[in-house]
């Protein structure tokens, strides 16, 4: 699989507006990369508070929107698609932010393995405008039964 339009992407991840922070995935190899792509618009409802005057999308969400990516990965590459399973946050490690993510950006996310097992996944994540590094970071993730 190389690309997914946001249909495949609501197909694989439970979020939604206004947390589905993933828009196109341009590039997917299962079992060891993605690359995705977060159009940040100035509609976004976080920018109204941060800051007025000077909206920066928060690095928080740029973390998350990292984790949605490698969430696609993940899903994809061990077969959960339809299984109704869930990727929670176990550790974020190491985030650093580098570049201040504006409205009208671009904002690429990579993501790649860096260890996998039957339920917990470690992966390094990269977040780029127009080339240049805009935050990276290694998380943590555990697959999960949805709640009852």
């Amino acid at each position: 699989m190389t690309a997914l339009e946001i249909g495949g992407i609501l197909a694989r991840l439970p979020h939604r507006f206004p947390m589905l922070l993933v828009d196109r995935v341009e590039e997917l190899v299962p079992n060891e990369r993605i690359t995705a792509v977060k159009a940040v618009t100035f509609n976004e409802p976080f920018f109204q508070g941060h800051f007025p005057g000077r909206p920066i999308m928060p690095g928080v969400l740029i973390v998350e929107a990292l984790a949605q990516a490698a969430g696609v990965l993940a899903i994809e590459s061990l077969g959960l698609q339809g299984t109704g399973k869930l990727v929670y946050f176990m550790a974020i490690e190491d985030a650093k932010f580098r570049k201040p993510v504006e409205p009208g950006c671009l904002l690429k996310l990579e993501a790649e393995f860096i260890q996998r097992r039957a339920t917990v996944c470690k992966f390094a994540g990269r977040a780029m405008v127009d080339g240049v590094l805009a935050a990276e970071t290694r998380f943590t993730a555990m697959i999960a039964d949805p709640p009852a």
